[in-house]
This record gives structure tokens, sequence and C-alpha cells, in this order.
């Protein structure tokens, strides 16, 4: 069996993610979308359980027959050992932009260094995707903007969710403040 794994935080998913997973299930027999788990990106949203639930949502609600061959779980410590835990030959990356190769043909190269039976492919995004990403889509929500059509609609109604309790929380935090100062 063919097996790759395509890393990231996916903190949320979006649709650039899923264009490049659904493109990737053409490619491979088994995809597994793997959710870093000590992912400590500024300003996360979602703790992993969370994006693993939203990520799984997010493809079977797709429609896509290709959601089949996607699976979605966590891991931690270096990508290449959780692809060898895995029997997966390959890693998928997505670029989706001239900004995002300098980093991804350094983590080819290092992947390469520490397990060179193991490929890493990228895949560039559908042109449509190419700006968005997981931190532009949490920094849009969290400003109150609109970003349907970027993320599967799961996702669009999770971070409005979060958006309301973390403003919830934080009215909260200020009348506390306001009742002991």
């Amino acid at each position: 069996m063919n097996i790759a794994i395509y890393p990231g935080s996916f903190d949320p998913i979006t649709n650039g993610h899923l264009d490049v997973a659904f493109r990737a299930a053409k490619l491979f027999d088994r995809l597994v979308i793997a959710v870093y788990r000590e992912s400590q990106k500024p300003g996360s949203l979602f703790a992993t359980p969370e994006r693993i639930e939203i990520a799984q949502r997010a493809i079977q609600q797709s429609g896509n027959p290709l959601a089949a061959k996607i699976e979605v779980a966590s891991f931690s410590g270096l990508t290449v050992d959780y692809a060898r835990e895995l029997g997966a030959g390959t890693i998928v990356r997505g670029l989706r932009a001239v900004s995002d190769f300098e980093y991804e043909f350094k983590y080819a190269h290092m992947n390469n260094r520490l397990a060179p039976e193991i490929e890493v492919v990228c895949l560039m995004t559908s042109s449509r995707y190419s700006f968005i990403s997981s931190s532009l889509i949490r920094e849009v929500a969290l400003l109150g903007g609109d970003v349907d059509g970027l993320v599967p609609e799961n996702v669009r109604v999770a971070l409005h969710n979060r958006v309301r309790e973390q403003g919830h929380a934080e009215r909260e935090r200020r009348v506390g403040d306001s009742t002991h100062g």
C-alpha cells in the first residue's frame, strides 16, 4: 500500500489544505492528515482534539469520493519518525507562493538527511486558494471578518463559536478587573 502523510498544525483546516489533500489522495492509496500535537504557533485557537474533529468533519462533509482514502490523526516528534511508524513513503507539503518555497526546500532537505527513504512531495495549491493560510483565517475571524468560501462550513461555524466564546471570556475578565480595582 502506497501511504503518504500530510503534516501540519491545521489550526484550522482551510479549503487550501483540503485542495492539497484531495489532490494528494489521487496519488496515494492512503493519505493521513497528520495534525502536529505540539504546535505552539502564536494565536492558536483550537486544541489538538478539536483540530482533528474539525478536519475529519470537513473531509466527511466535502462530498468528495476521495474522502474515503483520507484519515486524520495526530502525532508528536519528528515527522519522518511518524511517517516510518505508519509505513508512509511520502510526506506531502503544500506550496502557496514563492515565499513558501524556501521553507519547504529546507524542510525537504532536512527530512532527506534524517530519512533518505522517505520522499517529500510538494503540491502547489490551486490559485484560488494561494493566499489562504490558517493564521490569516484566524486573524480575519477574530476581527469579525467573513471567511465564507475560504474554509469548509463546519470550520466557519467552529471559528464563529470560538470567537464568540473568547469575546465572552474577555468581557467577563474586564468586568472582573473593574470590580477589583
